[in-house]
């Protein structure tokens, strides 16, 4: 039987502030089976980790879109929380970046099966006579005197000035278009679409690379590359709690341990 406490009700009130329906549901779909793991979520989740306020609440429904997109296996939840992007401020064209970016860092079929759950929330909510900003859905930006592998550098330059030139060394001897292809895929083509901006991009792939657990060079380098751009550390810190819940404690750990890191390096290089 659920015991109602502060952290309860407090886990309770955010989970509906992000989705009134979906916190029902879950209380509601839990109680015949397992009303601890119900209680667990709404207090631990929400009442503890969605209560903290270091990371802005449109950050955290982004972030974990991202995750869950990256995960692959969590198309309900994923569901839910694009739901919940859109209810706390996110436009439809935010939330489809977000999903279009893991392309890259988690493979096409995560994208695809990420962009049908954002559809299906769309054509949902649109019955529901909710009315969702659509954004301004906009393509890459290539300027005309830039071809894609040149605007790709410059974009992945902001982030580190000396990646272009370390992809280049690493990838040459062995295969030269995979330096190529990172570079104007994942910085030209993504990253110069103007709907979302650099920092929440790199917040989304922090986020996704900690869920997966499976790159931690290319974490690392992305927890540095967002701290050059104006990510705050305790953002940072705040994303690896954020996916305790959703990736579990040892991915959480890992995230943490990789920032900490990175951050023990900039200190000892400056």
């Amino acid at each position: 039987m659920t015991v109602l406490n502060e952290r309860y009700e407090t886990g309770l009130n955010n989970l509906k502030l992000i989705d009134q329906e979906a916190g029902e549901k879950v209380v509601e779909s839990l109680n015949s089976i397992s009303p601890d793991l119900a209680q667990y979520i709404i207090e631990y989740a929400f009442g503890d980790i969605y209560n903290r306020t270091e990371l802005a609440l449109k950050s955290k429904e982004l972030v974990v879109v991202a995750a869950l997109t990256a995960i692959g296996n969590a198309a309900p939840q994923l569901k839910v929380h694009i739901h919940g992007a859109l209810n706390v401020g996110c436009n439809i064209a935010e939330v489809q970046e977000v999903i279009l970016q893991m392309s890259g860092y988690a493979g096409f079929p995560s994208a695809i099966n990420g962009m049908l759950a954002l559809k299906e929330v769309v054509a949902d909510r649109k019955q529901e006579g909710k009315k969702d900003e659509a954004g301004c859905i906009q393509p890459s930006q290539i300027p005309e005197y830039s071809t894609r592998y040149e605007l790709g550098a410059k974009n992945l330059s902001r982030l580190n000035p000396n990646q272009v030139d370390n992809l280049e060394q690493t990838f040459k001897d062995i295969s030269p278009d995979m330096a190529k292809f990172v570079i104007e895929y994942g910085f030209a083509d993504i990253f110069s679409r103007p709907s979302l901006d650099f920092k929440h991009r790199e917040m989304a792939t922090i986020a996704a690379l900690t869920a997966m657990g499976t790159a931690q060079s290319q974490l690392k380098f992305h927890i540095e590359a967002g701290l050059n751009i104006g990510v705050s550390e305790t953002e940072i810190r705040e994303i690896m709690l954020l996916m305790s819940v959703y990736a579990g404690f040892p991915a959480a750990i890992n995230g943490t341990l990789s920032l900490k890191e990175v951050v023990n390096n900039i200190s000892e290089q400056g």
